[in-house]
């Protein structure tokens, strides 16, 4: 990933120049971009025009001309549209940032002329520029080097330099957590079993994070049936991680926590209900909730946010062996509840049940919020756009959709019911796994939330499935192909906006 700098504006005196531009029918311009124009004797705004570049959203074009310059040449124009003046959010600022990356992979260094923006939009550019910068490639050794990108350092000019690193510090430790996410789900599932997910949590700790990891002799101990059922087809123990961040200034110390918990399931066959072959590689990514809930934890304590968190992740793998969990088995849950296992490819909803009511016996949080890529059905209701959003919280639920709505990461909220909660009822247990197919996005987090602890009082909830959120297909323009790390960025701006408010 390349280096980011702020820096006075000053024209390049060689190599590549981007321009941010509004849309217009064209000059007159100003700042740099007025400069390289006059440098060039008026030749840049005439191939800008020639293209037919008028600014417009997404819109980008590309100059190869040795245009002339004071003491230099530059050697490539590179112009992104930012659309309307008036529309320019901080979204479409960090969407124009990513923008430019696929354009500059070739070039070693750029010098971005936002000296029209104000600090925080530049900022916000280069966020977007670093977000789709990142690139998995680790296990790589035979990639050509022309297909390698070259891209070494960004320098963002800015008629504030101070307070447009100001504004970018806090962001950078919010990618930093994404990226960590992104690292996590993407690496394949013989590397990160749940014993070396759990080890490399321990690298929070750099950041003032206490972690705590427990194995399955503490989890049994517990009372942990329903997690432990799950893992007992693997040859690869089970772990709980538990994270705290404590981040509170000292009047706010008697508070609660937030807590958030996320499943870790590192990968899913399906068990003796096993899957298809076809797309079963795609199952490493059945961590994607607690891949969230790390980069998360790493955010808050990069940024060093003054808020007091709790992250808890249940990792298991899912396994079909002559020890693994049986259609029809019935385990009792740490809350004592039983349940009957009508489908074991419905395991996700078994591990958090047990770290959902664990996590509120031992910290009594001010609300929980799992995630997890839970169901195909919500990806059938809601594609890959929406997470699907369920809360037994109204307060709580409108506070997600805002963060989703300023992050991007978009939540849509479904719905909870007495009638979707009859589908799971068992006749020889307190409940059953799955409810048939109508509905399954829902009756799977009805399950969940049978293992919301009420009887202290209420307990505010919210469960975010983002079965079809935390991958892509294809590149957007700040997230790359592959993980995407839905929900670092809607949880971080959750607890800046709430509760550092």
């Amino acid at each position: 990933m390349p280096d980011i700098a702020f820096a006075k504006p000053t024209l390049p005196r060689s190599g590549t120049l981007v321009l941010p531009l509004p849309e217009a029918e064209g000059p007159p311009w100003s700042g740099l971009a007025a400069e390289a124009d006059a440098a060039t004797g008026g030749a840049l705004s005439r191939a800008l025009e020639a293209a037919g570049f008028k600014g417009r959203k997404g819109q980008s074009t590309t100059l190869f001309l040795p245009l002339g310059a004071p003491g230099g040449s530059l050697t490539k124009v590179l112009a992104i549209g930012l659309g309307k003046p008036g529309d320019l959010t901080p979204l479409a600022a960090e969407a124009a940032g990513g923008s430019m990356i696929p354009a500059l992979a070739q070039d070693r260094e750029a010098t971005i002329a936002a000296d029209t923006l104000s600090p925080s939009l530049a900022a916000s550019l280069a966020m977007g520029a670093l977000l789709r910068s990142w690139r998995f490639d680790r296990y790589r050794t035979k990639e050509k080097e022309e297909d390698k990108p070259k891209l070494e350092r960004l320098a963002f000019a800015t008629s504030d330099t101070t307070a447009a690193k100001q504004a970018f510090s806090p962001m950078r430790a919010v990618a930093d957590g994404v990226f960590l996410t992104r690292e996590l789900v993407s690496e394949p599932p013989n590397i990160l079993h749940p014993v070396e997910f759990a080890d490399r949590c321990k690298s929070l700790e750099k950041l003032g994070v206490e972690v705590e990891i427990l194995g399955p002799k503490e989890m049994k101990r517990l009372g942990f049936g329903a997690l432990l059922g799950v893992a007992q087809g693997s040859a690869v123990e089970p772990r709980l991680v538990v994270m705290q961040w404590k981040g509170a200034p000292k009047a706010k110390k008697a508070s609660k926590p937030l807590a958030f918990i996320g499943k870790g399931v590192t990968f899913d066959t399906g068990g003796i209900s096993i899957k298809p072959a076809g797309g079963m590689e795609d199952m490493k990514w059945d961590m994607a909730g607690a891949g969230t809930v790390v980069g998360l934890m790493a955010a808050l304590a990069g940024r060093k946010a003054k808020v007091d968190a709790v992250g808890l992740i249940g990792l298991v793998e899912n396994m079909p062996s002559g020890t693994a969990q049986r259609p029809g088995d019935v385990v009792k849950s740490y809350s004592g509840q039983t349940i009957e296992v009508i489908n074991t490819d419905a395991e996700g909803r078994l591990v958090l049940a047990d770290v959902l009511w664990y996590c509120q016996e031992r910290f009594e949080p001010r609300c929980m919020i799992d995630l997890a890529t839970l169901t195909g059905a919500i990806i059938v209701a809601l594609g890959h756009e929406h997470a699907g959003l369920f809360s037994n919280d109204d307060a709580l639920a409108q506070r997600i959709l805002a963060a989703a709505n300023l992050t991007g990461e978009g939540a849509w909220r479904m719905p909870l019911g007495e009638a979707y909660d009859k589908a799971i009822r068992s006749d020889i247990a307190d409940m059953k796994n799955v409810g048939g197919r109508p509905a399954g996005a829902v009756t799977a987090a009805q399950f969940i939330q049978r293992f919301i602890n009420t009887k202290n009082g209420p307990m505010p909830w919210a469960h975010l499935d983002i079965a079809g959120t935390a991958w892509t297909n294809k590149d957007h323009p700040t997230t790359p192909k592959g993980a995407t790390a839905y929900g670092v960025r809607l949880l971080d701006r959750l607890v800046a906006d709430w509760d550092e408010a």
